[in-house]
């Protein structure tokens, strides 16, 4: 599959893998930011991209600015809409103690290509039973006991 891309700025880095089989394409800054604790910033890349109809791309954190720096992408995955013709922005925000200086250039996120699943919806009067049913949030606990049930 062929994803075009366009330099919005002469400036921009187009997305690449860093290694052969790597599910997500580098996404690099364009401009300097500074970004303080507990504070977001949309942060351009200069680019934009045409999907083919019937995909995304997901915008998805970077695993070592997480664990080094606790930057991540805020609301990861960021979804991009096969008809967005804009230029591809990153939500950073900085979960650590001290200012977090992104420089142009620097690989702040990942973009993940996907394919899209469409639905028809169906309204209901009820839907089936499962052995979870509406158990969610912790429902399953946190440990198991002697007989391998959750506690």
């Amino acid at each position: 599959m062929k994803l075009k891309v366009i330099k919005l700025n002469p400036d921009a880095i187009l997305p690449h893998y860093a290694h052969a089989g790597d599910a997500g394409l580098d996404l690099f800054a364009l401009e300097d930011r500074a970004i303080a604790p507990g504070e977001s910033q949309l942060i351009p890349t200069g680019i934009a991209i045409e999907l083919v109809p019937g995909t995304e791309a997901q915008v998805r954190p970077r695993s070592g600015l997480a664990l080094k720096h606790q930057i991540t992408v805020l609301n990861t995955p960021g979804t991009v809409d096969a008809g967005y013709r804009g230029e591809i922005g990153v939500i950073l925000i900085n979960h650590g103690k001290t200012i977090f200086q992104v420089t142009p250039g620097m690989k702040i996120a990942q973009l993940v290509i996907a394919a899209v699943l469409q639905v028809e919806l169906m309204e209901v009067s009820q839907i089936s039973e499962t052995t979870r049913g509406a158990g969610g949030f912790g429902s399953t606990g946190m440990t198991m006991n002697s007989t391998g049930s959750p506690q």
